[in-house]
């Protein structure tokens, strides 16, 4: 799986890092972020619903074609 963050769009809500906070974090201006090593979701089952909580849909989930 792929995780894209639009840092043009996003406005720090913090709700992917509440949803999956074993994947997403904040960065030091209050954006999301991934926590290093965790670009492909790290298996988290909750990267798709962190992904719908954005309330601006920065973040896009995508499945990775090997």
């Amino acid at each position: 799986m792929h995780i894209d963050i639009d840092k043009d769009v996003c406005i720090g809500a913090g709700q992917c890092a509440l949803t999956a906070p074993d994947v997403f974090t904040q960065d030091d201006d209050g954006y999301s972020a991934l926590l290093p090593g965790h670009e492909d979701g790290g298996g988290s089952p909750l990267v798709r619903e962190a992904a719908r909580a954005c309330p601006v849909s920065a973040i896009t989930v995508s499945e990775t074609v090997s």
